[in-house]
């Protein structure tokens, strides 16, 4: 017994939908909101090892990222696994935080 479809007379076939592309070329948007909004990320690299910080910039082989209180790196491209929000973390403000001073309106007379 044949399957069907094995036959060289089966009539004609729809038409196979294209493979997804390899690359979207959404990386560069990707990367220029995350350095323009100095969102904290967490790089992990190829050897397991994982760094945190801010994108400041990047260009086709590399990204570098600048660190609180630690070297800024410049991590090539290739020796990157994935990069990731930091979701605990807060982004960078450019004004300092502000004190919690309780409810001190309504302390007062």
């Amino acid at each position: 017994m044949a399957f069907r479809g094995t036959t060289s007379n089966s009539g004609p076939r729809a038409p196979r939908t294209p493979p997804p592309p390899d690359e979207t070329h959404q990386e560069a948007a990707y990367l220029k909101m995350l350095g323009e909004q100095q969102r904290p990320v967490s790089i992990k690299l190829l050897d397991g090892s994982v760094v945190r910080g801010w994108i400041e910039y990047y260009d086709r082989r590399m990204v570098r990222l600048t660190r609180d209180g630690e070297p800024n790196l410049f991590i090539f491209k290739h020796e990157i696994a994935y990069i990731a929000e930091d979701a605990a973390r807060q982004p960078r403000a450019s004004e300092p935080p502000r004190e919690k001073d309780g409810n001190s309106a309504s302390a007062s007379a």
